[in-house]
């Protein structure tokens, strides 16, 4: 079963997630997130998992404070436009095995995904 990481090439998180794949010779396919924004049913796969759109977002991070969202209100809709034309806004890597996602740089999930 190949490993899914939708990121972005400039992310040191994307970048450890690739590694963390090959060095254990496991077989992925790499989403840039710039050329290629998630589908919603990717998108529904992780919020199922963590809750909502917004436990995807990485609100410590530069994009998400630039953005202002730390102040504004937008509807859900809104967020998703705005996560398509910025994907840093996500905590990044978005990783998935089968059923197994992970969100950011979460090597333990990486692990199970790598034994599975």
């Amino acid at each position: 079963m190949i490993v899914q990481i939708f990121g972005v090439k400039n992310s040191q998180e994307t970048r450890a997630a690739e590694r963390f794949f090959k060095e254990r010779s496991i077989q992925l396919q790499m989403i840039d997130l710039k050329q290629k924004p998630m589908a919603p049913g990717e998108i529904r796969r992780f919020t199922d998992k963590f809750g909502n759109l917004a436990a995807l977002l990485d609100t410590e991070g530069k994009s998400y404070v630039d953005a202002g969202l730390k102040y504004l209100r937008v509807s859900e809709d809104e967020l998703f436009a705005r996560i398509e034309r910025e994907p840093k806004l996500l905590k990044l890597p978005l990783v998935r095995r089968g059923k197994l996602v992970s969100l950011g740089k979460d090597e333990a999930a990486w692990k199970l995904m790598a034994e599975s």
